[in-house]
């Protein structure tokens, strides 16, 4: 019998900032009245599905999301957006060009005075290695989601209030082979 790791992703719904174009990383900026009509139709959906865990990003958009999905999730702050540092609150335009590609990139990208993917990658790779195999819910963000994406081979840009499916289990075996 083969275990898998599945992990259903949510993105939180919308924040003004959202709603602005403004980068929301660590900054604590609740759900907007767009993001509880985003995340609301959820709840139907995921009331005939059975999880073995329920988690969330600690940040008050996630958790509220999840609140409004599911009636309430684990907070962990290992589920955090990638910290903007001084890019928190800026917007696309208000980033230098150089920025703007090092952001379409991904991978290589460090903010300034705040985090690189790395760094995201590692506290989320710690977070998924304390999971046992099975279906676990998870209210995040859409680097994180991104992250796990590619880490799973597909290119993900979950929009507020998406859900998405990846079976972790075929990126163990991947990373365990290597």
């Amino acid at each position: 019998m083969v275990e898998v790791t599945r992990l259903w992703l949510i993105r939180h719904g919308a924040t003004a900032w959202t709603e602005e174009g403004r980068f929301c990383g660590w900054s604590d900026v609740p759900l907007s009245d767009l993001g509880r009509h985003q995340i609301s139709p959820l709840r139907p959906a995921l009331d005939d599905l059975e999880f073995d865990s329920t988690w969330a990003s600690d940040l008050s958009r996630a958790t509220e999301s999840a609140e409004i999905a599911v009636g309430g999730a684990t907070p962990d702050r290992r589920l955090r957006e990638l910290d903007f540092g001084e890019l928190e609150g800026r917007t696309w335009d208000e980033c230098s060009p150089a920025q703007q590609e090092e952001l379409i990139g991904f991978d290589g990208f460090v903010a300034p005075g705040g985090e690189s993917v790395a760094q995201l990658e590692s506290r989320v790779r710690d977070f998924i290695g304390d999971l046992r195999h099975g279906e676990h819910l998870i209210f995040t963000h859409g680097g994180v989601i991104r992250l796990l994406g590619r880490l799973a081979g597909r290119n993900i840009v979950a929009k507020p209030g998406q859900m998405t499916v990846v079976d972790w289990g075929d990126v163990q075996s991947e990373d365990e082979a290597t």
